[in-house]
């Protein structure tokens, strides 16, 4: 038998009656917490930059217009506190954190140094691919150097690290460091950090989507602060 046109109208009165009552629910439980947001600055620029040369260990001061943006660096972090602000013993890396604003209360880690390069520093890329035409940074690493497995390594203690501080931290370190602490905390192989470009005096930030077992890219190589 065919229902009357009253009863279909009550039977979708009801069902949205329930719809409605699960919506509501569903709002009133916090789907989500304050999850940790690990904000990660690059240094500014050096004169290697500029030149392209691999600089690992050498430990260039930044250029005149490397510390005006890690001035600019200051601006864009205004507002925000962190738990824990660390750096890499580089001193590009400190004198960012020192414009910034937070060379007082910044701490050291050996970790968040850059690459070592081994005797492709200080070489350009153009350079080394004469010499071996297929080379990759993120799979071949460097003679004498680090293997992308060495520089994950150590940025799985790095993260470890900051893990377990409860509040937000602040990382000042080196680009292609950065690169592979972006892949590792993602869960990705050290080799992956290829796909994730920073420019100097960049602002990045990792965190998570619903929980901590969804680690989760916030916000990447922001650069709008950066002056020409």
């Amino acid at each position: 038998m065919l229902s009357s046109i009253s009863d279909i109208q009550q039977r979708n009165a009801s069902r949205t009656a329930v719809k409605n009552r699960f919506q509501q629910m569903e709002v009133s439980v916090p789907t989500t917490q304050a999850l940790q947001v690990v904000y990660l600055a690059r240094h500014g620029e050096t004169a290697w930059t500029l030149s392209g040369q691999h600089t690992g260990l050498t430990d260039l001061p930044l250029t005149e217009r490397g510390e005006r943006n890690a001035r600019r660096l200051q601006e864009r972090l205004q507002g925000l506190t962190f738990a824990k602000v660390l750096t890499s013993p580089l001193q590009r890396a400190r004198r960012t954190c020192e414009l910034a604003g937070f060379g007082a209360v910044a701490e050291i880690d050996g970790n968040l140094v850059e690459w070592n390069y081994g005797e492709y520093e200080g070489r350009r890329s153009a350079d080394i691919h004469r010499e071996r035409p297929d080379w990759q940074l993120f799979r071949d690493g460097c003679p004498g150097g680090e293997s992308p497995g060495e520089v994950g390594a150590r940025a799985d203690n790095a993260i470890k690290r900051v893990r377990v501080i409860e509040g937000n931290v602040l990382l000042f370190s080196s680009g292609h460091f950065l690169r592979v602490l972006a892949a590792r905390w993602l869960g990705f192989a050290p080799g992956a950090g290829r796909c994730f470009l920073l420019s100097t005096a960049s602002l990045s930030a990792l965190s998570y989507e619903h929980n901590l077992s969804q680690p989760a890219i916030r916000l990447w190589d922001d650069d709008r602060h950066v002056s020409d």
